[in-house]
């Protein structure tokens, strides 16, 4: 066999075997067909496939209807998507007869109404966005429903969000720049430290993956950093990853006031798992602070950090309240589209190509639980206890049901 006309097969256990007498089988037994509709939120400007993921896909056998115009905004043609193998459709509700829906932004009511009995749906979940209503739809639809944020890995990170936040942290430090300088939002003043001028003081509560790469940013441009969080592991982790001892302090409410009076930059980065932020810094905290500072609320989607903080979007992405510039976009990363949809790619690709193996979502399931966290709903029954919880719908334990299911 040449060397070119080998044809290298990615397999769940992320082996790389030769097997081309394999391939006819593998092609009939592991097909999956995939539906990617364009996002229809204003904001959502990304795409969880590029088109070197949809080749490799097609290339084992899947099929991937791409709606006309999807990746445009994250610079990916249609032409690229259909050279890569992709089928371009014109209606969303084509995209919506395909076994696993993978889409950005959560569907709304219209799109849900496409969806069918069994059906996968790969979204960011967005809990606190939705109404009862829409959960209940989802469960009448019976399908088997993930959050891109719930879903772990087997160290029990969360691989999707950490990426974003990655992207997140990186991106702090490019609107703080821009805002601190804004002739009509910020203060005429320069991102950094300088000889013989003071250096850019930042606050930044929580001490996660944003916390971590907005760190890195910042120290980068020469600014003082202070981090304020109530885990002093992840304290401890935070200053051995960044490789020195910076600022670092429990959420005390005399320190953390103290700190943003002097403060130019607030960061809010706190994520909780219930999907509700813990941490609120008071309105009364905030009109103490300098005029001209900038809060940046990534915890925005989660209800924000801040009192004063309200969801905005990638138009209008500031507003001021006691002469301090606000920004709470909930969807950051959609800011750099490209750069984000390849974090994306980066994912699913290879996962997708292990659902297909395995034979199906509802079977690779059972063989990877801690994918399995990303699952909110489950032909019909809700599986996420905060949702049950907060609206008071019936839970089911998902290990019960794939029990029962299989």
């Amino acid at each position: 066999m040449s060397q070119e006309n080998q044809f290298i097969r990615f397999a769940g256990s992320h082996s790389l075997m030769p097997q081309e007498e394999k391939l006819e089988k593998a092609f009939k037994k592991d097909s999956l067909k995939i539906g990617i509709p364009a996002e229809k939120q204003a904001d959502e400007r990304r795409i969880a496939l590029i088109p070197d993921g949809v080749r490799l896909l097609t290339a084992h056998g899947n099929q991937v209807f791409v709606q006309r115009g999807a990746g445009k905004f994250a610079q990916y043609s249609d032409h690229e998507y259909a050279e890569a193998g992709a089928t371009i459709v014109e209606d969303a509700s084509e995209t919506y007869q395909a076994d696993l829906i993978l889409k950005v932004a959560p569907p709304d009511i219209e799109e849900l109404a496409f969806t069918h009995n069994g059906q996968a749906l790969f979204s960011v979940l967005q809990q606190n966005a939705h109404s009862r209503d829409w959960f209940e739809l989802v469960l009448r639809q019976k399908l088997v429903a993930l959050a891109f944020e719930h879903i772990q890995d087997k160290s029990g990170a969360l691989p999707l969000l950490r990426s974003m936040s990655e992207i997140i942290g990186n991106m702090c430090v490019v609107v703080a720049a821009e805002y601190l300088c804004h002739p009509e939002y910020g203060k005429g003043q320069m991102l950094g430290g300088f000889p013989g001028v003071a250096p850019t003081e930042v606050v930044i509560i929580g001490s996660g993956n944003v916390a971590e790469y907005a760190s890195r940013g910042f120290l980068g441009m020469g600014c003082l950093v202070k981090v304020f969080d109530n885990s002093m592991y992840k304290l401890r982790t935070l200053q051995n990853n960044l490789g020195q001892r910076i600022y670092t302090s429990a959420l005390q409410p005399d320190l953390i006031g103290e700190a943003l009076q002097t403060a130019d930059v607030v960061i809010g980065a706190k994520h909780t798992n219930d999907g509700t932020t813990s941490c609120m810094i008071s309105a009364a905290m905030i009109k103490k602070m300098k005029a001209g500072a900038v809060i940046i609320d990534v915890s925005i989607d989660q209800g924000g950090c801040f009192e004063t903080s309200r969801p905005t979007n990638h138009k209008n992405p500031v507003y001021q309240e006691f002469d301090i510039t606000h920004y709470a976009v909930p969807n950051m990363a959609s800011r750099v589209p490209r750069t984000a949809s390849v974090a994306f790619n980066n994912f699913f690709m290879p996962l997708l190509l292990q659902i297909a193996e395995a034979g199906g979502v509802q079977a690779y399931l059972q063989s990877d639980r801690a994918f399995a966290k990303g699952v909110y709903a489950f032909n019909g029954k809700l599986t996420n206890h905060f949702i049950a919880q907060k609206h008071r719908l019936p839970f089911h334990h998902l290990e019960l049901l794939l029990a029962a299911f299989y």
